[in-house]
C-alpha cells in the first residue's frame, strides 16, 4: 500500500518511520505516543483536582448508556459471535493468517496453553465465587424463587454466558483482524491497520492516528479497572488473613507494589518475565481448582458442572438476545452484562494483539475454533466447580450469601468461600499470591502491547517505554480507586461502561473492513469440477468410469499440484501440460533449461494461427511459433 508524502504528516521521516521520535529519546511515533500520554495524564490531573466532578460525570453518562444503549451492547457481542462462526465455515476459513504457504509457529498444544494464559486469569479469581452467588440470591430474570434449585440453574447459565463464548468472541474478533492485517498485509501492529481496506493510506494520517490514540487510552482504562478490581480483592484477602485495613490508602499502596513488580518483570523482558510468571501462575490456578474439586463434594461438583454446561447450551440462544424488554428486573443487565461487555472490549486490543502474535500461520478456521474452544472450555470448568461448590456451602453452612450479596463484599467472596475448606489460611494466602501474579502479568504484558500500539513495531519497544506504560496504568488505577471512594465497584463499572462505547462501534467497522480486505485479497473462486460420465449400461463401462479419478486427483487417489497464478499474473503449471488443439501465443516465449519435470508434451497442430505473414520472418514481431 502506498504511503502519503512525507511532509503531510510529520516534520521529518516518512509516515511509517518509527524512528522519527528519537529526538524525544523514545523509539516511538510521537503523533500517537505523546497525545495518548497527555490524554491519560489530563484525566489523572482532572480526577485529583475534582474527584466529585469526575465520578458524577461518568455516573451520569453510564446511566444514560445503560438506559438507552444497553441493547446495542447486547446485540453487538452476539453479532460478533455470529460473524466469527460464519467466516470460519465459509470459503474464507481456509485462508492463512500469514503467507499462503506459511505454517504455524507454535504446535497446537503450546498454542492452546498460551491462549489459556491470554485473557482469563484476570476474571477467574475475582468472579469465580461472587458471580454465581449473586445470581443465586437475585435471579437475573426475576422469574424463579431466590436460592432455589431453579435459581442455581439460572445463575450458572448467566455465569457461563458472561464468561463463555461471548467473552472470548470479544477477544477473538480483533485478534483475527490483527493477525490478518499484520501478518497477511504486513501492516503496523496498530488498531488503525485494521481499517486499511476502508481508509487506505489515511491510516497513516490524522484519522488513523486518532483511532490509535482512542484505542491506547481505552486499553489503559480497561487494564486500570482490572487492576483496581484485583487490588480490592488482594486487600480483602489481606484483611481476612492479617486484619489489614481495606482503606483506599492501603489499596493505592498495593497498586504501587504491583506496579513495581511489573516494572522488574518488564526490565527482564518477555521470555524471562511474562513467560515465567504466566507459566507458574497457570499451574497455581489449576492447583487451586483441583483443591476445591477434591476437598469439596467431588461427585456433586462433577455432576453439577456437567448439568450446568447442558443448561447453558440450551439457554444460550435466549440469553444472547435477552435485554429485559419487559423490565422484570430493571437495572440488573446494565450493572452486569453491559458492564462485562464494555469492560472486556476495552481489553480487546491488548488481548487481540497477543492472540494474533501466537496464531501466525494458522487458518482462519483454526483460529476461530481454537480461540472459542479451549479457553471457553476451561472457563466453564472453573466457574462450574466454584459456582456449584459455593451453592453447597450456602446450603450446608449458610452465611456466604449474607457476606457476598447482602453486605456487598464481592472482593472478599473467594476468601469467605475458602474459609469453609481445610487449610483455609494457607489456601487464602495462596490465592492472594495468584491474584498478585495474575495482575502483575496483566500489567506487564499490556505495557508491552501498548508500546507496540504506540510505535507500530515491537522491535522498537524498549524497557524504558514499557515502564512508562506501567506507571501510567498504575496512576489511572490509583486515581480511579481514589475517585471511587466508598462506592468502589460501582464507580469502576460506570467508568468502563462509558469508555467501552467507542470500542463497540469500532467492532462493527472492523467486521466490514476485514471482509472487504479478505475479499480484495482472495483469488477468484473457480466453479466446482466433477468427473464427466458417459452412459454406463454394462458392468464393464461402470467399472471403467468408476476407476477414473476425479479432476485434480491422480490414479493413486492423491491430489495433484494445481496451477498457480502468481502476483505478476503468470500461470505456473507445476506438472506436465497437455495441449490438444491450436495454441496462439502473443508475446515472447522465454525458454529455460529444459528438464524432465518441466517438459511439455504438445499434441496436434501447434502452429501459430491467425497471425499476419512476414516475408522475412515466418513469425511476426511480438509472436513466436510454438514448437512441437
Amino acid at each position: 500500500m502506498s504511503q502519503p508524502a512525507n511532509n503531510t504528516d510529520r516534520e521529518s521521516g516518512p509516515p511509517g518511520d518509527i524512528t522519527a521520535g528519537r529526538r524525544f529519546r523514545f523509539h516511538t511515533d510521537p503523533p500517537v505516543f505523546w497525545p495518548s500520554v497527555l490524554v491519560i495524564l489530563a484525566f489523572v490531573v482532572w480526577t485529583l483536582v475534582s474527584v466529585s466532578t469526575v465520578t458524577s460525570t461518568f455516573s451520569t453518562a453510564a446511566d444514560w448508556l445503560k438506559e438507552n444503549l444497553g441493547w446495542f451492547y447486547i446485540l453487538g457481542v452476539t453479532t460478533f459471535l455470529a460473524f466469527l462462526v460464519w467466516i470460519a465455515i465459509s470459503r474464507f476459513g481456509r485462508i492463512r493468517l500469514g503467507g499462503d504457504d506459511e505454517r504455524p509457529e507454535h504446535s497446537t498444544p503450546t498454542w492452546f496453553a498460551m491462549l489459556f494464559a491470554a485473557g482469563i486469569g484476570t476474571i477467574l479469581m475475582f468472579w469465580g465465587v461472587a458471580e454465581p452467588l449473586n445470581h443465586f440470591a437475585n435471579p437475573p430474570m426475576a422469574d424463579v424463587e431466590p436460592k432455589s434449585a431453579d435459581a442455581a440453574r439460572q445463575a450458572m447459565s448467566f455465569t457461563f454466558y458472561h464468561f463463555g463464548l461471548h467473552t472470548w468472541t470479544i477477544f477473538a474478533l480483533p485478534g483475527l483482524a490483527f493477525a490478518y492485517f499484520i501478518y497477511k498485509r504486513k501492516l503496523p501492529a496498530r488498531v488503525s491497520s485494521i481499517l486499511a481496506p476502508l481508509l487506505g493510506s489515511r491510516i497513516y494520517g490524522p484519522l488513523g492516528r486518532t483511532v490509535d490514540i482512542i484505542a491506547i487510552v481505552g486499553t489503559v482504562f480497561g487494564v486500570a479497572v482490572s487492576i483496581g478490581l484485583g487490588t480490592m480483592q488482594i486487600s480483602a484477602g489481606l484483611n481476612r488473613l492479617y486484619g489489614l485495613d481495606e482503606s483506599v490508602v492501603v489499596q493505592v499502596l498495593l497498586i504501587v507494589i504491583v506496579s513495581l513488580v511489573a516494572c522488574v518483570s518488564v526490565a527482564l523482558g518477555l521470555d524471562k518475565g511474562i513467560k515465567r510468571l504466566s507459566n507458574a501462575n497457570i499451574v497455581a490456578a489449576i492447583v487451586l481448582l483441583i483443591f476445591v474439586l477434591l476437598a469439596g463434594p467431588t461427585l456433586y461438583l462433577l455432576r453439577g458442572t456437567i448439568e450446568s454446561v447442558g443448561g447453558y447450551i440450551v439457554e444460550l440462544p435466549r440469553l444472547a438476545l435477552w435485554n429485559d424488554a419487559f423490565e422484570e428486573n430493571p437495572g440488573w443487565q446494565g450493572g452486569w452484562t453491559v458492564f462485562y461487555w464494555a469492560w472486556t472490549i476495552t481489553w480487546a486490543p491488548f488481548v487481540g494483539i497477543f492472540i494474533a502474535r501466537i496464531s501466525r500461520g494458522r487458518t482462519i478456521r483454526e483460529f476461530v475454533t481454537g480461540v472459542l474452544a479451549l479457553p471457553v472450555g476451561f472457563s466453564l470448568i472453573w466457574f462450574g466447580v466454584f459456582g456449584m461448590a459455593s451453592f453447597r456451602v450456602e446450603e450446608e453452612s449458610g452465611g456466604l450469601v449474607d457476606v457476598v450479596v447482602d453486605q456487598g463484599d464481592v472482593p472478599g467472596a473467594l476468601f469467605e468461600f475458602l474459609s469453609n475448606f481445610p487449610w483455609a489460611p494457607v489456601m487464602s494466602l495462596f490465592s492472594v499470591l495468584i491474584v498478585v501474579v495474575f495482575f502483575t502479568t496483566s500489567v506487564d504484558s499490556s505495557s508491552m502491547v501498548l508500546d507496540m500500539m504506540a510505535n507500530g513495531d515491537e522491535r522498537r519497544s524498549t524497557p524504558v517505554q514499557r515502564v512508562l506504560w506501567v506507571v501510567l496504568i498504575g496512576m489511572v488505577a490509583g486515581v480511579l480507586l481514589v475517585g471511587a471512594g466508598e462506592t468502589g465497584l460501582v464507580a469502576l463499572q460506570d467508568t468502563i461502561t462509558v469508555v467501552g462505547l467507542p470500542f463497540f462501534i469500532l467492532g462493527f467497522i472492523m467486521m466490514a473492513s476485514l471482509i472487504k480486505g479478505i475479499r480484495d485479497d482472495a483469488a477468484a473462486r473457480p466453479e466446482p469440477r466433477t468427473r464427466q460420465w458417459s452412459p454406463a449400461f454394462t458392468p464393464e463401462s461402470l467399472e471403467a468410469q468408476e476407476s477414473t479419478p476425479a479432476p485434480g486427483y491422480g490414479r493413486d487417489g492423491q491430489p495433484v499440484p494445481a496451477p498457480i497464478l502468481d502476483e505478476d499474473g503468470s500461470l505456473i503449471i507445476p506438472t506436465g501440460a497437455v495441449f490438444e488443439g491450436d495454441i496462439t501465443v502473443h508475446g515472447d516465449i522465454n525458454r529455460e533449461a529444459e528438464t524432465e519435470d518441466s517438459a511439455a508434451e504438445v499434441i496436434a497442430d501447434t502452429t501459430a494461427t491467425d497471425l499476419p505473414d512476414s516475408a522475412d520472418d515466418p513469425t511476426p514481431d511480438g509472436a513466436r511459433e510454438t514448437e512441437r
